[in-house]
């Protein structure tokens, strides 16, 4: 799928994962003063063109029908928000070693369930694949890829790589596919950089 074009992208996708990029759609998460970045719900179909989960034709034809249904689409933005930190608090608490909340689980649940509703397998070229049923006739159908991909996730060997970024305020969610899985940071240039600055400047304080 093509980016949109001539925009520049609005989201960062560094976690290795539709899922968790999704999840990561609040910045400074764990700071003071956390940032919403699914502000509407043509920011969600951005996300899903710039994710690569829809195709531009379809999130074209989502905006109009989201125009044409402002309630629905309300409605739906505060569904995928709901998933979203859903997801988020499933991850987390994997990524802590912790037991998933169940209530979130539950969440979850429903979107993969909704999710397969919208699915088939197809067969072409002597090869089976999974098909997402009409997704430019649903507001959500943004939101069936990343039920999917959390649902392959929980249950693979992946899971024991899905890592928290170590900066205090961020906490975005991460797979860490590095060779001695040692990643700390979701991105060295940002929060990585940033906490070894913080860590420079506090030593040459104490001196």
């Amino acid at each position: 799928m093509s980016q949109p074009v001539g925009h520049k992208l609005l989201f960062e996708f560094i976690a290795g994962n539709p899922c968790l990029d999704f999840a990561n759609t609040v910045n400074n998460r764990a700071g003071d003063q956390p940032e919403e970045l699914l502000i509407d719900y043509s920011r969600l179909l951005r996300w899903g063109e710039e994710a690569r989960v829809i195709t531009n034709k379809t999130a074209e034809c989502l905006r109009i029908a989201g125009q044409e249904g402002p309630g629905r689409a309300r409605s739906t933005l505060r569904n995928a928000i709901a998933l979203r930190d859903a997801l988020y608090d499933v991850f987390a608490a994997v990524a802590r070693q912790r037991t998933a909340p169940e209530t979130q689980l539950a969440v979850l649940n429903t979107a993969v369930h909704d999710a397969f509703e919208h699915a088939q397998i197809v067969y072409g070229n002597r090869l089976f694949t999974w098909e997402w049923v009409h997704p430019e006739h649903s507001l959500d159908s943004m939101l069936w890829p990343v039920a999917r991909a959390a649902m392959d996730l929980l249950t693979s060997g992946e899971l024991n790589y899905v890592r928290l970024c170590a900066a205090e305020s961020c906490a975005w969610l991460f797979l860490d596919t590095t060779k001695n899985h040692r990643r700390r940071w979701c991105e060295m240039k940002t929060c990585g950089n940033r906490a070894k600055a913080k860590t420079y400047y506090q030593r040459q304080k104490g001196e």
